[in-house]
């Protein structure tokens, strides 16, 4: 079992920019491709951006291209979300994943609880 616990979010204005973190425990995620997703009110969970084991790749929706950076230190079994010129309609709960095998952008096993993030205009 992997548990996921997300932090950094917050309310930032129209702009700014915001690190999320997601800490890994119970088994080390140096194997394991991780995604954050994002969830806004009425709307369904869509996928944000995705790295793979090493590191070497990565994924994003095109709304976040040039504005995001997905990171992760297995060293620290953490992986960061690196948010910059954020706009309202990144407002959202982000939630961090993690699937065992290459790096998708679904098909992820496991979830944390999320972290909300609110950009004001």
């Amino acid at each position: 079992q992997v548990q996921l616990v997300e932090s950094g979010g917050g309310l930032v204005q129209a702009g700014g920019s915001l690190r999320l973190s997601c800490a890994a425990s119970g088994r080390t995620v140096s194997s394991y491709s991780m995604a954050w997703f994002r969830q806004a009110p009425g709307k369904e969970r869509e996928f944000v951006a995705a790295i793979s084991w090493s590191g070497g790749r990565t994924y994003y929706v095109e709304s976040v291209k040039g504005r995001f950076t997905i990171s992760r230190d297995n060293a620290k079994n953490t992986v960061y979300l690196q948010m910059s010129s954020l706009k309202p309609e990144d407002t959202a709960v982000y939630y961090c994943a993690a699937r065992w095998g290459q790096v998708a952008t679904t098909g992820y096993d496991y979830w944390g609880q999320g972290t909300q993030v609110t950009v004001s205009s």
